[in-house]
């Protein structure tokens, strides 16, 4: 069968294959169901197992032509090489009709779960009458978002510039901390990320991901985490401000000692430092508080923003600040750092009805309940294999186990794959697999998840033994 045509039948978007099979005759739109509405995504018909073997391939070829060669080898090696088809709430379903327990959530995206009802809908009215701004006159929903996240946020901060990512919201930080400060320099930590731009990029704490593209943005020096003397000691004229994360995310789930972020608020007040803290993947409930520096009752001068802000439908980042930040700013020149699609009106309807979702159903207190259920249960696990597992850590639904050694809990990885449910390690710390579901996951799913991260365990053992008695 023609790929073309079997890409219409089942919805996929229009293709080369499928507008050549229409200009040949072969078949029309309205026999495509290309009448009246577009296709969306996948059909929920039932397609055969050589369709779907055929489709696959296909997107498979086209990651290696056209996409990113060593990324889809690396998919495939670790049982990731099906097509996401489907999602709802805490699960995602592949084309072949595979479902998983989703304990990643898109790094911290998917926090009030896939197509949460109120974000879709809220996006599905807001295409009725303008999708994308002009940039010419005001715009309400970014005016809404910004008045909302200067409600919720912590302190000060009354300002928000409202980009596409979390990377795109570092960028603006450290530029706005540059201008309101006339210095240069910043303070961050080993271990820490904060984006993959060129300026979050020189934040980030891990030489893998920084080495391939030096020199890269100078000014910036990283310290140990959760050591406060070792900021204080390496502060300067030059510098402008301290970067923290309130929990590492990619550091491996670190958790800070209860007095580590209030001394660097004293530090920052006493050297006259702004603190800019990256809540891109803690914020918004995820630890149990709508925002994680709330558990120290710190306030920052800036704050990043991004991942759960979109709702998990659209791509949105902020970067909040004081007012005093935004006049050193943006007085003489109100465009002096802007943004194409930053604060566009879907990205801005989506934020705000995700906000209002988290505070309606409560997801930060059920993220502290049920992640104090999860964490019991992987702490049990831990002692269940004490020579593999090292420790279960986190807060919240912001969770993460460290094994003794990486290449154990990549085989974990794989394994927890094969029984449904979804996780990965952390970027800069392959030793730690992280658990980051939606905040609406159920306890019967969590204990859906710690029976296959238990049984995932046994089995890479037992995988690992076959090999060594090889």
């Amino acid at each position: 069968m023609d790929l073309g045509l079997l890409e219409c039948r089942h919805d996929y978007v229009p293709s080369v294959g499928l507008l050549y099979a229409i200009e040949e005759g072969i078949g029309s739109p309205r026999e495509f169901g290309l009448t009246n509405r577009a296709p969306v995504g996948y059909s929920n018909r039932m397609q055969t197992p050589s369709e779907i073997e055929a489709i696959t391939q296909d997107v498979i070829d086209k990651y290696q032509k056209h996409v990113n060669p060593t990324q889809v080898a690396l998919l495939k090696i670790g049982g990731f090489d099906h097509i996401e088809h489907q999602a709802e709430g805490a699960t995602l379903t592949d084309l072949e009709g595979n479902t998983y327990i989703d304990c990643l959530g898109g790094y911290g995206v998917f926090s009030l779960g896939h197509r949460h009802p109120k974000v879709v809908a809220a996006v599905k009215r807001q295409l009725d009458f303008i999708p994308m701004g002009s940039k010419t006159f005001l715009n309400k929903p970014l005016a809404d978002l910004s008045a909302k996240l200067a409600e919720i946020t912590p302190g000060d901060l009354q300002y928000a510039f409202l980009c596409n990512s979390g990377t795109e919201a570092m960028e603006a930080a450290l530029k706005a901390a540059r201008m309101a400060t006339g210095k240069t320099d910043f303070i961050a930590t080993h271990g820490a990320f904060h984006g993959k731009t060129l300026g979050a990029l020189s934040a980030t704490g891990r030489d893998l991901f920084k080495a391939p593209f030096e020199p890269l943005v100078p000014g910036f020096h990283h310290v140990p985490w959760n050591d406060a003397d070792a900021v204080a000691a390496a502060v300067t004229e030059k510098t402008a401000a301290v970067i923290i994360e309130p929990i590492q995310g990619e550091g491996g789930i670190q958790m800070p000692s209860d007095g580590y972020l209030p001394a660097l608020r004293r530090i920052c007040d006493e050297r006259n430092l702004l603190l800019i803290v990256d809540e891109v993947q803690t914020g918004l409930g995820r630890t149990g508080k709508m925002f994680a520096v709330d558990h120290w009752g710190v306030a920052p001068d800036i704050m990043t923003l991004a991942k759960a802000l979109g709702g998990g439908v659209m791509p949105i980042g902020a970067m909040m600040g004081t007012a005093a930040i935004w006049d050193k700013v943006f007085r003489e020149n109100p465009f002096l750092h802007s943004s194409t699609f930053g604060g566009g009106e879907l990205a801005c309807v989506a934020g705000l009805a995700a906000i209002q979702a988290t505070q309606e159903e409560d997801l930060p207190g059920r993220a502290l309940e049920n992640g104090a259920y999860f964490l019991a249960g992987l702490r049990h696990v831990q002692t269940q294999f004490p020579n593999v597992l090292r420790e279960a850590r986190g807060l919240g639904l912001m969770l993460g186990v460290e094994f003794t050694d990486s290449d154990i809990g990549k085989l974990v990885i794989g394994t927890m794959i094969h029984r449904g449910v979804i996780a990965a390690y952390t970027l800069n710390n392959p030793k730690v697999i992280r658990f980051e579901p939606p905040l609406v996951i159920t306890k019967a799913q969590i204990d859906t998840v710690l029976e296959a991260f238990s049984a995932g365990v046994a089995e890479a053992l037992d995988l690992l033994g076959d090999l060594l008695d090889d």
